[in-house]
């Protein structure tokens, strides 16, 4: 808890005291504040599986993207504070119902209190991957912290500019930041190990959602992914895109991803070799991704 105090957790380095229930750049202070916690279908087919995994979805966020989908818990206008013990009971609460996995969503600014309640579960019986599901706007300093906690990465990778970062999540250095976390997420987890039902048990996997219009900044993507870790790491490439109370001076993400757009990014991805990858077919963006943050299992 020391690292609150002061905290560097993620790259905005706000270096607020969040103990002293001060809100950092994350819109949270050292409490933890779940939002729902529930069995989840619409992960890769390796994370969900038939039973569904086991998503822990925390309030607030430290990358804050103009056409975020879950603005109500990621903005922090949603969340019930729960203690760190609670946190633990709930990990085993979620595989009692038959959790795959457990699943945190967008944990970054919690990653002291998460550490002490896997650990807490795990001499509790917990025996479950542990997933880690983030933006990618990361230190390497904090996935580093995380090395013996969790078992999977599924990290996005938003932007390749700077530019971009900048427009759409005020952040110029998310390029960089996806960079250094994700070499520390592959050292940890560099081999991709299934389990006998299919399920991955560990490793990384990277999603690029693709944002209309920017087809080059995909591409860049994608290009960096495969160029750098090859089949390492599976990717997980989207077009779910859904526009939601876009601002009117970011017309340009008014509107879906076309069927051409996205063709011409997997033909791109192919060309390159590109072989251990999720794709999405027909008519994907729709608000079924997006569960009810009604406190469910809190």
């Amino acid at each position: 808890m020391e690292r609150l105090k002061n905290c560097r957790l993620c790259p905005r380095m706000c270096g607020v005291d969040r103990t002293e229930y001060n809100k950092g750049m994350c819109g949270e202070t050292a409490e933890i504040r779940l939002a729902r916690a529930a069995l989840h279908f619409w992960e890769e087919p390796c994370i969900s599986g038939e039973k569904g995994s086991g998503a822990v979805f925390f309030s607030g966020c430290n990358l804050g993207c103009i056409y975020c989908q879950n603005r109500e818990i990621s903005k922090g206008n949603v969340g019930k504070i729960v203690s760190t013990e609670r946190l633990a009971e709930i990990f085993i609460e979620l595989k009692k119902k038959g959790a795959q996995n457990i699943n945190l969503v967008t944990p970054t600014h919690f990653v002291p209190q998460i550490i002490s309640a896997v650990q807490n579960a795990k001499m509790k019986g917990l025996n479950l991957p542990i997933v880690y599901n983030t933006s990618g706007f990361e230190t390497r300093d904090t996935i580093h912290l995380l090395r013996n906690t969790v078992d999977v990465y599924l990290t996005d990778y938003k932007y390749f500019s700077p530019e971009l970062a900048e427009k759409y999540s005020h952040a110029y250095t998310y390029p960089e930041a996806v960079k250094a976390s994700l070499d520390e997420m592959v050292k940890q987890q560099p081999q991709l190990i299934f389990g006998e039902d299919n399920m991955l048990r560990n490793g990384v996997i990277v999603r690029h959602l693709m944002l209309p219009g920017h087809l080059q900044d995909s591409k860049d993507v994608i290009s960096y992914l495969y160029d750098t870790y090859g089949e390492k790491i599976i990717l997980s490439i989207m077009k779910q895109y859904t526009p939601y109370k876009i601002p009117e001076n970011f017309s340009e993400l008014n509107k879906k991803v076309t069927d051409e757009e996205y063709e011409e990014l997997l033909m791109f991805a192919l060309d390159l070799g590109v072989e251990n990858a999720f794709i999405q077919e027909g008519e994907v963006a729709e608000e079924s991704f997006i569960p009810d943050f009604d406190y469910e299992g809190i």
